[in-house]
């Protein structure tokens, strides 16, 4: 599909946090640089909004990185971590995220979903279909191939990982 990508072009992100703290952690062994997601998501363009979906812990260690999140222009959506009684834990955002996407659509040109998972499909297709241009940005190498080419547009952070990525210092 043909992508439009100009200065007046109204865009939400939507940050499928766990998914991009996955692969960076699988992949690079690093953490994601969220600020850099962000302007490369954006690509010079207006910021309607920017939402990341996050998980609570009972500890609260999380708590710092929400307020990075914040400082850097990127609201924080919080659920809490699931654990059932034989000890799972279940962590899921996909729901809400398309809710939200499609909630906000009319006032978005461009949705930009931040996640590599083939579960978001339906909702590009559903935004399509409403005039609603759909681009992906996450690391390729762990992300859905049909997700890749459902969007419209999709930028492979598997491409300068250096860029999207933070190494912990030893």
């Amino acid at each position: 599909m043909a992508v439009i990508k100009h200065p007046a072009q109204r865009v939400g992100v939507f940050i499928d946090t766990q998914n991009l703290y996955h692969s960076a952690k699988h992949l690079y062994k690093a953490r994601v640089n969220f600020a850099k997601v962000l302007e490369e998501a954006v690509g010079g363009r207006i910021l309607i909004r920017a939402i990341a979906y996050v998980i609570s812990t009972e500890t609260g260690e999380e708590k710092n990185f929400f307020e990075a999140l914040t400082k850097i222009g990127i609201e924080t959506k919080v659920k809490d971590l699931q654990v059932f009684a034989d000890g799972a834990k279940k962590a899921d955002w996909d729901v809400g995220i398309a809710i939200d996407a499609v909630k906000m659509s009319p006032k978005l040109d461009t949705v930009i979903i931040a996640s590599g998972d083939g579960d978001f499909i339906p909702l590009i297709e559903y935004l399509d279909m409403h005039g609603i241009q759909v681009e992906v940005i996450s690391f390729g190498k762990s992300s859905s191939a049909k997700l890749k080419e459902a969007a419209h547009a999709f930028t492979d952070m598997c491409d300068d990982p250096h860029k999207f990525t933070i190494t912990s210092r030893s």
